[in-house]
């Protein structure tokens, strides 16, 4: 029997929804040509000295709306639903392309006198500044008006089909409303009862008005699989597959499809074994290594004099670590504890079992008696980590990457010491935007390791902005 689509309220609204963004995206990106032609007119002359007058007419400049909206489109900016990341990612993606396509028509029109390419340029730069915040905010206001949100369906109720729950309840970006779960066995999963009868799956989607599914029975027989997963494919709009693959990378994996044999294939890019990524990677340490230094300076000495004020001892010291591929080096900090803060160490862990019990859990103490006070306040802000722009520059270091461990933490570190020391250590890094403090070893292994599988210079970049945001709210900060 042929399948019925119905245009139902919920994608009428959908529709309306996307409709709705296409059109604020415009009304932003002509926000940000007017800000631009300002910037041009009145702030620019005055710092570029020798630019010409600017006089333009609106009508000529027309087709820069069109070129942007339309490579937004073919980035697929109003049928994929992002994460806050990928929506920055696009945005930025969006605001390269349509820069350089214009650039490249102006080229080839031989137009290029008749326009104003610094206005082009401008424009791109207010873009990938403020318009990814427009555009999150915009459907932050079109899911709270109930437009464009997709009702979700998970089917499983174990560890796969919980971590998908957790991963869409926390990336609200993305417009899904979790509708319940479906599963053989009865249960209940934060609020949502589990509906019983996964062969039921089909009358579930068609009561519910079920836009998306996802599949999260990697424990089914093969065959089960692949059946639940055809079912599917033709009730829902999108079905959305979690396979048992965890512990590979996913980042810039892709998909080969061989239609004879009627099989795909995985392919997993390893970014490290490309040189030219490593070597940007490299330059931009050294590039802002040197500018941080620069700025610094006076807070490096001011820092020092406080230290020293506060309790004997030096303003910095030096700690062995373990770098890249294992190269033992000595990383700097500034001292935050008492001189004989491993004496008093040995006597809290010999007479508190609470204290001991937290220590071989984090390898930290909460109310660490041995922190000093200016070192309270340096740990706090994570200023204490300041002198490892030495480390940077020495090429000892990276801005990003995983924890500089310690020689004893070489066991520890077990069969992950090959993947996580593939790479320098880092200033920050994907565990300390994670919950820094606040999560426990082995959690901290599997957040380096993952970011060295998935290395590339993209998540280099979300780790800067989140680290902001977490030293500002002084996240986990110990």
């Amino acid at each position: 029997m042929p399948l019925k689509r119905h245009f139902t309220p919920a994608k009428f609204k959908n529709s309306l929804g996307v409709i709705a963004l296409f059109t604020l995206d415009a009304a932003a990106l002509l926000g940000i040509f007017l800000t631009a032609v300002l910037l041009r007119r009145f702030i620019l002359p005055h710092i570029l000295v020798g630019l010409p007058e600017f006089t333009y007419q609106f009508g000529a400049y027309w087709w820069l709306f069109a070129v942007w909206l339309g490579v937004m489109l073919y980035e697929d900016g109003y049928s994929r639903r992002f994460a806050v990341w990928d929506e920055v990612k696009f945005v930025w993606r969006s605001a390269f392309f349509s820069t350089l396509a214009i650039l490249t028509m102006l080229f080839l029109m031989r137009r290029g006198q008749l326009y104003s390419r610094i206005l082009v340029g401008a424009m791109f730069t207010l873009a990938i500044i403020f318009l990814p915040l427009i555009r999150l905010r915009a459907k932050k206001l079109l899911y709270s008006a109930g437009l464009m949100r997709r009702k979700l369906l998970i089917v499983g109720s174990g560890a796969a089909a919980r971590s998908a729950y957790s991963a869409i309840i926390h990336e609200p970006n993305l417009g899904y409303e979790v509708t319940g779960f479906v599963d053989d066995k009865p249960g209940q999963i934060d609020r949502f009862k589990i509906h019983t009868g996964i062969e039921k799956i089909s009358r579930y989607i068609k009561a519910a008005d079920i836009h998306d599914v996802v599949v999260a029975k990697p424990e089914l027989p093969k065959d089960e699989l692949i059946k639940l997963v055809n079912v599917v494919q033709h009730k829902a709009d999108n079905t959305l597959f979690i396979p048992d693959l965890g512990g590979i990378a996913v980042s810039g994996t892709e998909l080969r499809h061989f239609f004879k044999e009627q099989t795909m294939i995985i392919e997993i890019r390893n970014n490290l074994s490309q040189p030219l990524n490593y070597l940007t990677k490299r330059l931009i340490d050294y590039v802002a290594g040197m500018a941080v230094f620069i700025v610094s300076i006076p807070a490096l000495i001011y820092i020092s004099r406080q230290i020293k004020k506060d309790s004997p001892g030096p303003a910095i010291l030096k700690q062995e670590r373990i770098g890249k591929d294992g190269r033992l080096f000595m990383c700097y900090k500034f001292r935050t504890m008492y001189e004989d803060a491993e004496e008093r160490l040995d006597e809290i862990l010999a007479t508190d079992p609470a204290a001991k019990e937290e220590w071989e859990k984090f390898w930290k103490l909460k109310n660490d008696p041995r922190i000093t006070k200016v070192g309270g306040w340096l740990r706090s802000s994570s200023l204490d980590e300041l002198p490892q722009v030495f480390n940077i520059l020495k090429g000892q270091m990276s801005l990003i990457g995983p924890r500089p461990y310690l020689p004893r933490e070489q066991e520890f570190l077990a069969e992950e010491a090959h993947t996580i020391l593939r790479l320098p250590p880092g200033i920050t890094g994907l565990w300390q935007v994670s919950g820094r403090s606040n999560t426990d070893y082995n959690f901290r292994l599997a957040m380096d390791s993952w970011y060295v599988k998935n290395w590339d210079l993209w998540l280099d970049v979300m780790i800067v902005f989140k680290t902001f945001g977490v030293v500002l709210r002084r996240d986990g900060a110990h």
